[in-house]
Parts: C-alpha cells; structure tokens; sequence
C-alpha cells in the first residue's frame, strides 16, 4: 500500500492526495475487473434477478452478524449468502418451476427476514442505511487486501470453468452430455456470486449493486463481436465507469456508487445504439 499511495502523492491530480481517495481508486481498479467478469458471467447465465437476491440475503446476514453483536458482521452476511446460495441452487435443481419463479420467492423471503430482524424489538433501521447506500470513501486497507484477494480467486475460477459456465449456460443438456457436472458448476458459480456480492456491499451499496453485475456485461454485449472481446470490454466499461464515476462523486458530492451505476447506463445507452446501428 505504501507504494500505491507514494505513487499517488507523485501524480498531479488533487484528488489523489488525500488517502481516503487514493483507497477509494486502489478499490475501483480492483473490483472493475471484478463486477466486470462476474458480469459477463451473470448475464450470460441469465442470473441478474439472482444476483440482486442474493444482495436482499446479504442484508439479512448482516442484521443477524449485528443482532449477534459482532464487530464485522460482513463475514456473518458471507456465511448466510453462501447458505442462500447453495440451497436456491439445490432447490433449483430439483424443481419444475421457472428459475425467476423460484429466485422470486427465494428474494422476497430474505428481504422480509431482513426487515424482520433488523427491526426486532423495536430496534431502529437507521443503522444500516450505509449498507443500503454504500460508502467506497470509507474503504479501507484491510477491505482492499480482502477484495483483492476475491479478484485473484474470481479470475482462476473464470480460466478454469469460464468455458464450461457458458455452454452450461447456453445448453445444459450439452454440457452434461460431454461430461460437464452441470448441478456442480452452477453451485460453485452461485458461491462465487454470493461472496463477491456481500463483500462489496459496503463499498457500493444494496441497492445499486445488482447494477453493477448486470450493465457491464449487457453493454459488452451490445458491441463485442466474440467471447473475448465480450469479457476485456466488459471489464473497460467497468473500469472506465468507475472512475468516471468517482471523480463525478468527488467533484460533485454525490454517492459514488450511484454515479457510477449512471455512467455505467449511459454506456449502455451508446452501445445500443452501436448495436442498432450495425444492423
């Protein structure tokens, strides 16, 4: 870290020197790549609506980690998500009932536990409006390693099963046929979601988070003309939209997790009309 932040006293960009920035950029550029290959994931397996529900798990581990008085209830949030995670896939797998059916109830039952919990006994809400807004200002090293170490973790998992996920996604029945354990690899993708999910919660926010797993990949695939480009141009678009976003919310004062969902819109936006125009 002290590298880092050398490295930013030495740039002439006023921003940078003060240290809350400097963590906040460190963090974008690593969770760009991040929300940028879980993206192309994510919406390729038609997982977006699960994504988001699995946010509403992480907010109802996070009420039972402060019920329970634990000084990081993220890693409660973690523990809770994976549960949620892994049974949806088990349930899943062994239900006729449409996969956005079954998200449907999976979402609408952790949010009402959520509420349930953080509102025992009268208890005030208010306390955790910071994970439902998000605070990347207020990151610090300790998050950062951990974030980094999730990227490292994310990035071996997509060069080992990236391949197998996507002709899961495309054809289960093909990829059981060539000997891909299809219930296996839609259960360790879940996990992987549901970690990334919780651990960046209190950096962007609940309830822009499942923007930030969906738009890049949907924008990637508005332009990308094969797999590869559909991944590096998912990850620029996260990237370039993030720091975009947090200059925007430096300058302007605003929630940099919600400028960034913006920025991340509008490129959208223009790589739909790309779209459109190739046609």
């Amino acid at each position: 870290m002290s590298l880092w932040y050398a490295f930013c006293e030495l740039l002439p960009i006023e921003m940078l020197h003060w240290r809350f920035m400097q963590n906040a950029v460190l963090a974008i550029l690593i969770m760009a790549p991040l929300f940028g290959l879980m993206s192309t994931m994510i919406v390729t397996g038609k997982m977006s609506f699960f994504s988001d529900a699995l946010g509403h798990s992480a907010f109802t581990g996070i009420a039972i980690g402060c019920i329970c008085g634990l000084t990081a209830p993220t890693w409660a949030a973690v523990l809770f998500s994976v549960v949620f995670a892994l049974l949806f896939s088990y349930v899943r797998s062994r239900s006729n009932q449409a996969a956005d059916t079954l998200i449907g109830v999976f979402s609408s039952a952790a949010v009402a536990l959520g509420i349930f919990i953080a509102t025992l006994g009268g208890d005030s809400f208010t306390k955790y409006n910071k994970y439902l807004i998000g605070d990347i200002l207020s990151v610090t090293a300790g998050e950062i390693g951990i974030l980094a170490l999730v990227l490292v973790g994310v990035v071996i998992f997509w060069i080992l099963a990236g391949n197998r996920l996507t002709l899961t996604a495309v054809h289960p029945q093909l990829a059981s046929s060539r000997g891909i354990p299809v219930g296996l690899s839609q259960s360790i993708f879940t996990t992987a979601i549901a970690v990334v999910v919780t651990l960046t919660i209190p950096s962007v926010g609940l309830l822009i988070l499942n923007s930030l797993l969906v738009l890049p990949g949907a924008s990637a695939r508005n332009v990308a003309k094969n797999l590869r480009q559909y991944h590096v141009i998912s990850v620029l678009f996260a990237l370039v939209a993030g720091i975009i976003g947090l200059c925007l919310s430096y300058y302007l004062g605003s929630s940099a997790g919600a400028a960034i969902s913006l920025v991340l819109a509008v490129i959208f936006a223009v790589s739909f009309c790309l779209r459109k125009g190739r046609t």
